[in-house]
């Protein structure tokens, strides 16, 4: 849905004005370059150090988006990596900026949800929509209560949101966004409540991975199915929050993060196969972090930004601007 048919659906405020872009153009043949290195190896670096952010794959280009930098101070710069460098394409339009918010892309569009203002504890209940094709913000329906900390995923068109905190307590809300009708519903909350797991969907579910509440880490691992409306338990992994996780290879990767217990920001590697019963160690992330945001461009996997330093009490930590890229056997 495009981002004209949402403003006509919901009665959205156009926030920035839109841009032009320069035409194609088409260049010469070049001779193919050789295959990638199958493994880890190092991105582009950010402009922005960044921890608590969102980082969303198009398919063609990755985009960075809120979260704490350098002394802790809010981002509000937004920067898009299609080539070799990040540039910085937009400005988030809240004034207070943004941390452990929420944002996925769908049908094209970028929707960035909830989150605590600027570095507080205070969450908000805001959603905004980002059109990358005109670079304009507008301003979508609110989340039926505030939250920040919790997990967002797309599956089959509608946007998933599940766990998280208000300024009280973690919760087990689960809130589904229909983009075609520009409306919130309430769907099984999640068997416990947490804030920071991991939210990937796969095969036609939802998997929710990890998650902690106040001093304590969760290694369960929820899976949603839509057509029950009902969560089921899959297999666990060693307790964390803060994780990155993605679907790469026909897998769900689980990617760095926090244990509260250990005292360590974790570098750790993840994969759960389709139909698979255990978890598989993969080769570990070349620099350990926590609020390890992942995502998939290009055959690759990128973990952008996040805070090497433990740091669980807080969402606000000061980010990094390290990129690393994993180069898997399926990208051949």
């Amino acid at each position: 849905m495009r981002l004209s048919s949402i403003v006509a659906c919901v009665g959205l405020i156009v926030m920035l004005s839109a841009c032009g872009s320069e035409p194609v153009k088409d260049t010469p043949a070049t001779t193919p370059a050789p295959p990638a290195q199958i493994g880890w190896g190092k991105g582009p670096t950010m402009a922005y150090p960044r921890s608590a952010h969102a980082l969303v794959s198009t398919g063609d280009a990755i985009y960075a988006i809120a979260g704490s930098g350098t002394r802790r101070n809010p981002v509000f710069q937004v920067e898009r990596l299609e080539g070799a460098v990040w540039m910085t394409e937009s400005a988030l339009p809240i004034e207070t900026g943004l941390n452990a918010a929420a944002a996925v892309e769908n049908a094209g569009l970028i929707y960035v949800i909830g989150g605590f203002e600027g570095t507080t504890n205070t969450p908000t209940s805001k959603m905004f929509v980002y059109e990358p094709a005109s670079l304009e913000w507008v301003e979508g329906p609110d989340l039926p209560a505030a939250r920040g900390g919790h997990a967002a995923t797309v599956l089959d068109g509608k946007i998933h949101i599940v766990g998280g905190g208000n300024s009280e307590r973690t919760i087990a809300d689960h809130d589904v966004f229909d983009t075609s009708k520009g409306t919130w519903t309430s769907a099984a909350p999640l068997p416990r409540a947490m804030g920071s797991p991991a939210l990937v969907a796969f095969d036609g579910k939802l998997y929710s991975i990890g998650g902690r509440s106040g001093g304590e880490d969760f290694g369960d691992v929820y899976i949603y199915d839509p057509a029950t409306n009902a969560w089921t338990s899959g297999p666990s992994i060693d307790p964390r929050g803060t994780s990155g996780a993605v679907v790469y290879c026909n897998a769900i990767w689980v990617i760095g993060g926090e244990s509260q217990a250990r005292g360590e920001a974790l570098s750790e590697v993840l994969k759960l196969e389709a139909g698979g019963t255990e978890w598989v160690k993969e080769t570990p992330m070349p620099t350990a972090r926590n609020y390890s945001r992942a995502a998939v461009m290009g055959g690759k996997i990128y973990v952008a930004g996040g805070n090497t330093t433990p740091d669980a009490m807080s969402h606000s930590s000061e980010g990094t601007a390290i990129v690393e890229t994993y180069n898997g056997e399926c990208s051949r």
